[in-house]
């Protein structure tokens, strides 16, 4: 019964691992499609703000799912070091959720992208 859950688990932690993929790989593409016109002008910086901002939303989604992949391969380790291991990985994952996701709360409270000059923000 032990093996079955444990295969059961390594299954959804990769499916898991795979829905992170997609929706980190569809934002991307999101955000390469609304850069373009951007790109090809060289200006419109709010353009660029806003696809930084919607990007950053794939991305810290994109996190959560591996973070939860994290928490199913960690519920079946078979010892303290791959424990350990999943549980630094675990929280570089949160430490890099928490400073993005405070990033794009600056970035559309403010509606500056974090460098930015006050003149940047109005273009």
């Amino acid at each position: 019964m032990e093996v079955l859950v444990k295969e059961i688990s390594i299954y959804v932690a990769l499916s898991v691992e795979t829905v992170a993929a997609v929706v980190i790989g569809f934002g991307l593409l999101e955000a390469l499609v609304g850069l373009a016109p951007s790109l090809a002008k060289r200006k419109n910086l709010g353009r660029r703000r806003e696809v930084r901002m919607q990007f950053g939303g794939w991305l810290l989604l994109g996190l959560e799912f591996e973070l939860a992949a994290d928490i199913i391969r960690t519920a079946i380790s078979p010892s303290w070091t791959d424990i350990g291991q999943l549980a630094a990985i675990a929280g570089i994952r949160t430490f890099l959720n928490f400073f993005l996701e405070s990033d794009l709360k600056k970035l559309g409270r403010s509606g500056n992208a974090p460098g930015d000059t006050p003149d940047q923000a109005l273009a």
